[in-house]
């Protein structure tokens, strides 16, 4: 009988959200007590309920990522006009159409073991040998080697190159922390954000003229999207493939720990797509999505004005489900809620879910359990997550 301790998991799931962004667990904390949707000062409409989450996210024409309150308004900001349209036009739509071949579950798993292979391999000989291994820095490695991947940057770099981008990917996440009130950007924050964005965007340029059709950045001159926008759509594709990455990635290995629910994986491998699902929406590294109300609705009985902003806590749409259980059935409320959805649906969900796998499988690829001797929650950061996680594998 394999005993689940879910009061430890939670415990460290909440001391990642405090230390991470205090007035994000603030926030979690108030809205547990507001109903499915609520209108709260400063903030505007604060939305629990995963199936009105959903249709908020599934109707485009009265809600919209660019406009106070939408996540794609700071990319407005940074990047001009032709982000915006973007974000609410039918370019956006194509530029998703040419690509959906890119990130396919096949293609996630060809990706993966392309950029990340040789890693995993020399992490599984390290497990194996009895060594400690810091499973937060390998995440943000292996994301920011992915990434630049499937942008067409350099892949030969060293490690440190990709922290130093990870790094840079924080600052400009962090810039939005101050934003629950306002999605505006004050002209000192927009100038700071903006050389963040020269570092992250490093060799897109000469990328973009040479990248073949197999990247994202070759698909974007294919398509004739101009240098501007590609920078634009290179930095938000940093931002969403490392930092959600890594975050969901190192929370998976803590919380299949935590909750003592390896040895159930050791011995019905089959559960690996559960435990994958399971993570993901316990950890819910997008805890909150933005939507600006372009035209007047009526969501869960309530009345919502043009112009005002709406807060979805995906976090607790699909955490009220209940705690992480690796032999929990498909819960078609949820239905991947941690990705978004309708038409901004993320595009790499494939991507993530073949990352985190493939970080179990080595770490249990001794067959037996590891074990986390250290861990350090990340500060001030916009998304949850690990500074350090020390592991090692069970003798």
């Amino acid at each position: 009988m394999i005993r689940i301790r879910y009061s430890a998991a939670a415990r460290h799931e909440a001391r990642l959200l405090w230390n991470g962004h205090k007035g994000l667990f603030a926030l979690l904390e108030a809205a547990r007590h507001t109903g499915p949707i609520a209108r709260v000062p400063r903030l505007g409409w604060v939305v629990t309920d995963p199936l009105l989450a959903r249709r908020v996210l599934n109707d485009h024409a009265r809600f919209g990522m660019v406009g106070e309150g939408g996540v794609g308004h700071m990319w407005a900001q940074l990047f001009g006009d032709e982000m915006a349209r973007f974000f609410g036009g039918a370019r956006h739509t194509e530029v998703r159409t040419e690509a959906r071949d890119l990130f396919t579950e096949e293609s996630a798993r060809h990706l993966v073991e392309r950029s990340q292979g040789g890693h995993h391999a020399a992490l599984a000989e390290r497990l194996a040998a009895g060594e400690t291994v810091d499973v937060a820095d390998t995440t943000r490695v292996l994301a920011g080697r992915l990434v630049s991947d499937l942008l067409g940057l350099p892949a030969d770099r060293p490690d440190g190159v990709y922290r130093k981008v990870f790094a840079a990917g924080e600052r400009l996440a962090g810039l939005a922390m101050g934003t629950a009130a306002s999605t505006e950007l004050a002209p000192g924050v927009l100038a700071r954000a903006r050389a963040v964005v020269d570092e992250i965007t490093i060799g897109v340029d000469e990328a973009y003229r040479t990248a073949g059709p197999e990247t994202i950045l070759g698909r974007c001159r294919e398509m004739d999207l101009g240098l501007p926008l590609a920078r634009g759509l290179a930095t938000l594709l940093a931002i969403a493939g490392t930092e959600t990455g890594a975050s969901g990635t190192s929370r998976t290995v803590a919380l299949l720990h935590d909750t003592g629910q390896q040895e159930a994986l050791l011995a019905d491998p089959g559960l690996l797509d559960n435990a994958v699902r399971e993570g993901l929406r316990v950890s819910t590294p997008a805890a909150v999505i933005g939507r600006h109300v372009a035209r007047d609705a009526t969501i869960g009985g309530r009345r919502l004005r043009a112009g005002e902003r709406v807060l979805l806590v995906t976090y607790l749409a699909t955490n009220n489900v209940g705690p992480f259980d690796i032999r929990r059935d498909y819960v078609p409320e949820t239905r991947q809620l941690w990705f978004g959805g309708g038409r901004h649906l993320c595009l790499g969900a494939a991507v993530a879910r073949v990352q985190i796998a493939r970080m179990l499988q080595n770490l249990l690829s001794q067959g037996r359990p590891y074990r986390i001797v250290a861990r350090r929650a990340a500060a001030r950061v916009l998304v949850p997550t690990y500074a350090s996680l020390q592991v090692t594998v069970q003798p």
